[in-house]
């Protein structure tokens, strides 16, 4: 059986309409050839995204008075959350040598998605 895991990507904010078509293509095959080495191992891709700007996006607070809300962007780090994939893998080993294989000008965090009992 294998297990879920969340491969996130951390790289330099890049913005679409400043690259051209041949960038942004080269990008995507990139991301191509990950997915079809995921599905060569015999496991899948549960999910997949890149994200908008960090300036787009929104930290939410709870607290019991109430949520607060502040908008972007929030870091002093040149490198930003841009996308995620959730894949499954049959070990730890195998997650970390598919998520070896994403393409990204940064780097990954790779997390083991944890099951709990009854959801």
């Amino acid at each position: 059986m294998s297990d879920e895991y969340l491969i996130v990507i951390r790289e330099p904010e890049w913005d679409p309409a400043v690259l051209s078509a041949e960038q942004i293509e080269m990008d995507l095959a990139g991301h191509r050839a990950f997915q079809a080495a995921v599905a060569d191992a015999g496991q899948k891709v549960l999910a997949s995204a890149p994200l908008r700007p960090q300036s787009e996006a929104t930290r939410i607070t709870p607290s019991q008075s109430g949520a607060v809300f502040t908008d972007g962007p929030f870091g002093e780090t040149r490198e930003v959350l841009t996308g995620f994939y959730t894949i499954t893998a049959e070990s730890v080993a195998q997650a970390r040598e598919l998520a070896a294989l994403v393409p990204t000008g940064g780097w990954l965090e790779l997390y083991p998605v944890m099951e709990l009992p009854g959801a």
